[in-house]
């Protein structure tokens, strides 16, 4: 028996230590584009999952941004029907409207059909292609961004995505393994045309900013970033804790938090703090910064009898003796 090719193994021994623990019972559901990526990722998963007694349902998202991209996207669907899937599912969404640039309000439009369909399929979780190389530029893209210890983290190996358990095996795998492997199977992959259009931040990272890394430092800085995001996950998870820790314990009874709880937290943890707390209360994710948060700091560490601090979504906290509280309309 000839020896399985090495990259292929490596994708379906990533595979099986996603899948290995999930719970009994619905279908993995993994997300397709026909890239390299999740081609290589589809083909390991329909190979792996049946023998761990999984049935696995591919989708592949049409997000109508491209001439063709409907035939795409059944000739994918229709390739994974005859490759060992369960069944196979074609979603068009819409993506013009949504808030944010392009890249975010696709994004947004995926996930949210990933969502929905490992809903309807009883999904027990979502698989998606991405690799040691996107980890890598993410990371560059964060530092670029001015992004503190939780951007840098990069994208995690799992993360819950609206009640679905969102997972990437292939943090660890490289691009180029995604394409030796679907060389081995025969596979045509598709070239997506957006990889490589210098409008997006992310393909000028991708064809020209990290291999001039890779030019300059050495092959060994693709995975080096990509280990630095995981290190970087760890350290978040463990402050994470304590933030929460020390939220709990500055609690006032009648809501708020007390200052004097909060004075003494290190930065880094009372920060992480502030930030969980301003969600509670409504400020916007997407919109709250560090700007924010060290404004919130501010009325615990600088306090002189200023007023109120403004936070995105309409939220004000104010400062009262030993007590941060939000000002109440009206």
């Amino acid at each position: 028996m000839a020896a399985l090719a090495p990259p292929l193994a490596a994708i379906r021994v990533a595979v099986r230590r996603a899948l290995t623990g999930l719970p009994a019972g619905g279908p993995v559901l993994v997300a397709c584009s026909g890239g390299a990526d999740s081609l290589a990722l589809a083909a390991a998963t329909a190979f792996v999952a049946p023998r761990l007694g999984r049935a696995a349902v591919l989708v592949t998202v049409d997000h109508g941004l491209q001439d063709g991209s409907a035939e795409r996207a059944e000739a994918v669907a229709t390739w994974a029907g005859g490759f060992g899937f369960a069944s196979s599912t074609v979603v068009r969404v819409e993506v013009a409207g949504r808030p944010g640039g392009p890249e975010a309000a696709a994004r947004e439009a995926r996930y949210q059909a990933l969502t929905e369909v490992a809903r309807e399929q009883d999904a027990v979780a979502v698989l998606t292609g991405h690799t040691r190389d996107d980890q890598a530029e993410t990371v560059l893209l964060a530092l670029a961004r001015g992004s503190g210890p939780r951007g840098l983290a990069g994208m995690p190996a799992r993360r819950d995505l609206n009640g679905v358990p969102l997972l990437r095996p292939l943090l660890e795998i490289g691009r180029e393994q995604t394409r030796a492997a679907c060389a081995v199977l025969g596979l045509s992959p598709w070239q997506d045309p957006h990889n490589t259009d210098p409008s997006y931040a992310r393909s000028r990272v991708r064809v020209d900013l990290l291999p001039a890394l890779v030019r300059v430092l050495g092959p060994g800085v693709v995975g080096n970033l990509a280990r630095t995001a995981g290190l970087l996950a760890a350290d978040n998870a463990a402050l994470d804790e304590l933030a929460a820790t020390a939220l709990a314990a500055a609690r006032c009874p009648e809501g708020g938090l007390r200052v004097s709880a909060l004075v003494g937290l290190v930065p880094a943890v009372r920060g992480r703090v502030l930030h969980t707390w301003a969600r509670e209360l409504g400020a916007l994710p997407g919109a709250l910064s560090h700007r924010h948060v060290n404004a919130l700091d501010a009325l615990v560490t600088a306090w002189r009898g200023q007023g109120p601090t403004d936070l995105p979504g309409g939220v004000r906290v104010l400062r009262r003796a030993d007590r941060l509280a939000p000002v109440l309309p009206g």
